[in-house]
């Protein structure tokens, strides 16, 4: 992930699922370097720094492109 599209996930008002090599996680913050502060979503007290290049967006298809009626 790129550092503007995490900054742009960290502000946003919405929750926008983020992975961290195939876990979720809730981006907290960027740091100078490069790395993200983030937690797995089923451990919220192991704070971990990450690099950038290991988060990648989860992006859900709105619910009516979910289902299609017959």
């Amino acid at each position: 992930m790129d550092r503007q599209r995490a900054e742009e996930i960290i502000d946003s008002p919405q929750m926008i699922q983020v992975n961290y090599r195939g876990i979720p996680v809730y981006l907290q913050g960027i740091n100078q370097e490069e790395t993200a502060t983030v937690f797995p979503l089923d451990e919220m007290h192991h704070e971990q720094q990450v690099d950038l290049q290991g988060l990648e967006e989860i992006r859900i298809k709105p619910i009516d492109e979910q289902f299609h009626p017959f």
